[in-house]
């Protein structure tokens, strides 16, 4: 979860990706679609777990990238009441010439690491207490935020994880959706009336050591 790409008004993937109508560029270059938004009716609610068995699947590493922008999580195995994690946003370089020659090179060649920044970072854990699970992120330094389980539900074969934090108005919701052949989308969301806007980051589970695609 990333909460301070939005509020500096970073250009990432808005609404437009949950609605599937726009085509990023997923791990190793490949060119992928987001999930398309579901309307409520095609959603089922399941009771909320008990322990961080329903998230075992988040284990591991999680890539995604959207223009120069390439979004990475990664997740130990839950332990002790408690999964351990971090995420990270690096910028590459901007491409240099023409828009056919941007098309052509698209997926070709690698970024010079030497040219690449990071533009956020944070530290983030789940936590299994007495009153619920919760999620909490440590962005970039600055104060942990915590998100509460509200809901779990299942919508087209995806099974959609809320988080709710009622203390920001953003952000304020966090979603993870946890689709089919190595897909999650991360949403973070603002409060209802506000200017904040929904961003939502696809990725696709790869390998640690590699980077390559993992099949589930």
């Amino acid at each position: 979860m990333r909460n301070n790409l939005n509020r500096a008004g970073t250009p990432v993937v808005l609404a437009l990706v949950a609605a599937g109508l726009l085509l990023a560029p997923g791990a190793g270059g490949q060119t992928t679609q987001a999930a398309p938004a579901q309307s409520p009716a095609a959603s089922t609610a399941a009771a909320l777990p008990a322990s961080l068995d329903a998230f075992a699947w988040l284990r591991g590493c999680w890539m995604g990238s959207v223009n120069r922008r390439e979004f990475t999580e990664q997740w130990s195995q839950p332990r002790g009441g408690m999964m351990v994690g971090f995420s990270q946003t690096v910028v590459g370089p901007k491409f240099q010439g023409s828009l056919r020659e941007k098309m052509e090179a698209a997926g070709k060649a690698a970024t010079d690491p030497s040219k690449e920044r990071t533009q956020d970072f944070e530290y983030l854990r789940l936590e299994a207490r007495n009153d619920g699970i919760y999620y909490i992120a440590v962005p970039s330094g600055k104060k942990e935020i915590s998100f509460r389980l509200g809901s779990v539900g299942e919508e087209s074969g995806a099974t959609v994880f809320t988080f709710n934090n009622t203390v920001d108005e953003f952000p304020q919701r966090l979603v993870y959706r946890h689709g089919s052949e190595g897909w999650l989308y991360a949403q973070v969301s603002g409060k209802p009336g506000t200017s904040a806007t929904d961003v939502v980051y696809p990725m696709r589970h790869v390998d640690c050591a590699t980077d390559a695609l993992l099949k589930e």
